[in-house]
């Protein structure tokens, strides 16, 4: 079993070219479904999550190759809808792949998903949404098998309950093959849905809206491949520059999604961080101690503060001056990292969606054990900034979302290893 040790005191400085979105690269290769032809994805991150998708890619008949952050999927010989449960419960976000096959073939089945333990993530509004597509869904002993009643899904006006994005990206990648016009209301904004809407344009899908709360599509009946590069991942940007504010360092992200990264950014000059923007380009300074969020930070949908940005905030802010407090909006267990913290001398009060931080002087090494993807990050950060070293264990969740970690925070000087 690996585990990271990590050694902190030292001062992160450097430059460090941003990967390429998870939560864009997962939905856009479920896409490539849906099109008949070979479609290459450039930035595409080194991760585990990333090769259990093209495994499923390969189970259901397709030719999925990856090489130096590029995958090439080829779909035109699709001949199997049913995802084994095996490759369902490697991810969390596998369920987007129910859309993406009954856009292809109008049926399919798949299995409840896997990946983090944040909570419940139901699928209710996924199923209520396919339903009103015409799809026949039938629920048995974790099975979840779906038909469309006339071959094909058919155009419809939903209107979601919260604008999950989950649900977003099934609806699309059902849609737009569907017969007739489909209106998705209260619909997910992030900006990994206005990537996954740009790869399917480039495809030959008719989509306007993305970004807004109203998205409109009409489908098509068949789908080309194209080239198409990912976006920058603005999570694991924001992961590293709360490392670096964590140890009072100095860096320039490259390859940055600027814009889609503001909500971070902002927060950041608030603790007392120095902030740049170029093209392409982000420059921080944190020379000297953090200072607290004065106003509570709130996870909410974009454009809120992203629910996965939480917890990597929330170690940078252990050593500020003050008191923090979040509220968590989106997942019930999502401050299971916390305890890691506590064991590295951090003061946090977790009273239901509301955690107290009461800033410390310093941290000490520990032995933790990663929880989920971003609580993993949170505790490498808290790692960094404390005084001797620290065991990680657990890693495998890091390794969901992060392409090696170690190596991006000893290119900025950390002392950070793998064993194992």
């Amino acid at each position: 079993m690996q585990k990271f040790i990590v050694e902190g005191g030292s001062r992160l400085r450097g430059e460090l070219p941003l990967q390429g979105s998870k939560n864009s690269a997962l939905p856009i290769m479920a896409a490539t479904l849906l099109c008949h032809g070979e479609c290459v994805l450039e930035n595409c991150p080194r991760l585990t999550d990333i090769y259990s998708a093209s495994r499923i890619l390969n189970c259901l008949g397709c030719r999925c190759t990856f090489s130096d952050n590029t995958a090439a999927v080829d779909s035109l010989s699709v001949d199997r809808t049913a995802v084994p449960e095996e490759l369902m419960r490697e991810m969390r976000s596998s369920i987007i792949f129910m859309g993406a096959i009954l856009g292809r073939a109008g049926e399919c089945t798949v299995s409840v998903p896997g990946g983090c333990e944040l909570g419940p993530r139901p699928i209710d509004m996924h199923i209520a949404a396919l339903r009103k597509m015409g799809i026949e869904i039938h629920e048995t002993c974790g099975g979840i098998l779906c038909r469309a009643s006339s071959g094909r899904a058919r155009g419809a006006k939903l209107s979601l309950a919260f604008p999950s994005v989950g649900a977003t990206e099934n609806i699309i990648l059902c849609a737009v093959t569907a017969d007739g016009e489909t209106v998705i209301n209260n619909a997910a904004r992030e900006p990994e849905i206005c990537d996954l809407c740009s790869f399917l344009r480039a495809c030959g899908a008719e989509i306007s809206g993305d970004g807004e709360s109203r998205i409109i599509i009409n489908g098509k009946e068949k789908l080309h491949g194209c080239r198409y590069r990912i976006m920058s991942d603005r999570i694991v940007g924001a992961t590293y520059l709360a490392m670096t504010a964590a140890t009072r360092g100095e860096i320039i992200l490259t390859n940055a999604c600027v814009p889609e990264m503001e909500p971070f950014l902002s927060v950041f000059e608030q603790t007392g961080c120095s902030i740049y923007t170029g093209e392409n380009k982000i420059y921080m300074r944190c020379g000297t101690r953090l200072k607290a969020i004065p106003d509570r930070i709130r996870t909410m949908p974009h454009p809120g503060f992203p629910t996965d940005a939480q917890a990597v905030l929330m170690a940078a802010l252990i050593t500020a001056e003050g008191t923090s407090v979040f509220e968590e909006n989106i997942f019930d267990c999502r401050y299971r990292h916390t305890d890691a913290l506590v064991k590295m001398g951090a003061d946090i009060q977790v009273l239901g969606k509301v955690a107290i931080i009461r800033g410390v002087p310093k941290l000490h090494g520990a032995n933790v054990e990663a929880t989920d993807l971003r609580g993993g990050a949170a505790m490498v950060s808290a790692a960094l900034a404390a005084e001797g070293a620290s065991e990680i264990r657990q890693i495998c969740h890091i390794d969901r979302g992060y392409e090696k970690m170690e190596e991006a925070v000893s290119r900025l000087g950390g002392k950070m290893l793998r064993i194992g």
